[in-house]
């Protein structure tokens, strides 16, 4: 195969990709109660009018107008909005023909096609195409909890495309684009989708997602490979118990400062970070069993976390 068989390949791969999904991609204008605007991307994801975004596009919107592909003008309602993962969901009052759904990100592979749709400074509907560059990156929301899974990619992304999807060959939507480097050349983040998926269920069922706490306050902290020999922990880092609160879950359940969290529910804990995921969602506030290294011993407390209210 020579190399104008394969560029027309690659081409006809991108096109279709984008024919498949792009009548879904609408652009958002947000207008907030302090008079700011603001702008971004999204896409349909059902024949009812929900549409993905980024959190930091459509949070605390007073208003927000979306341009359809066809040329068509709609409001949008925000359903609900989850700055610790950057997604949101809006319903668009029109009534809309066209939609994509959330894919199966855990079969893309790094070096893979990756085509990211979107409204880079307001040129709506542009397209940039790339590869996959990396998965199961991390990075931080505006409010300071982690975002997991995440993928890198070297698709040209820029302030507008937030909230636009990131497809594959197939026209696969793979993760919700949410991020730039702007120094950077070539390094862009999506939310994978199956992350995605969930938050959005929560979001468009409740209006928001279900967190738990146990009433601690923790550090990633260093084990020595001593304990963990001793103890067979799959990890060299967990979570020092920095703080109890009185009366918290767990207190109640003997918790004491300077214990090392290791395992909750028999999940590994790493770090804070980890602590935070799994109290994410309605399983988190069942009964718990969290496991300690407390000097020579081993314990294990049964914690009932507490919902979060918002």
């Amino acid at each position: 195969m020579n190399d104008l068989s394969l560029f027309d390949a690659y081409s006809g791969a991108v096109t279709a990709a984008v024919k498949r999904v792009r009548p879904a991609v609408v652009h958002l204008a947000v207008e907030r109660p302090d008079g700011r605007h603001g702008s971004g991307s999204g896409f349909v994801i059902a024949r009812s009018g929900y549409a993905v975004t980024n959190s930091h596009v459509a949070s605390g919107a007073r208003t927000i107008n979306v341009s359809l592909p066809d040329g068509r003008e709609s409001s949008a309602d925000l359903v609900g909005d989850d700055p610790g993962s950057d997604l949101a969901v809006i319903r668009l009052t029109a009534p809309v023909d066209e939609f994509c759904e959330l894919g199966d990100s855990s079969r893309i592979e790094a070096g893979q096609v990756a085509v990211a749709i979107g409204s880079p400074y307001g040129f709506q509907h542009t397209v940039t195409a790339g590869i996959v560059s990396a998965l199961g990156r991390t990075m931080r929301a505006q409010n300071g909890r982690l975002i997991d899974d995440v993928i890198q990619t070297d698709a040209a992304l820029n302030p507008g495309n937030s909230g636009g999807p990131l497809v594959d060959s197939r026209g696969d939507v793979i993760g919700v684009n949410t991020a730039v480097i702007l120094p950077a050349q070539g390094v862009g983040f999506a939310i994978a989708a199956n992350a995605a998926r969930r938050i959005v269920g929560y979001l468009i069922t409740e209006g928001r997602v279900p967190r738990a706490r146990i009433g601690l306050a923790g550090q990633t902290v260093p084990v020595s490979r001593r304990v963990v020999r001793y103890f067979d922990l799959p990890n060299e880092t967990a979570v020092r118990v920095m703080m109890v609160e009185k009366e918290s879950p767990a207190a109640k359940a003997g918790v004491m400062e300077g214990d090392l969290v290791v395992a909750l529910d028999d999940e590994p804990i790493r770090s804070v970070d980890d602590l935070q995921r799994l109290l994410t969602g309605h399983d988190s506030a069942r009964r718990e069993k969290l496991v300690v290294i407390r000097r020579t011993q081993r314990l294990e407390f049964i914690v009932k976390p507490h919902p979060l209210s918002s």
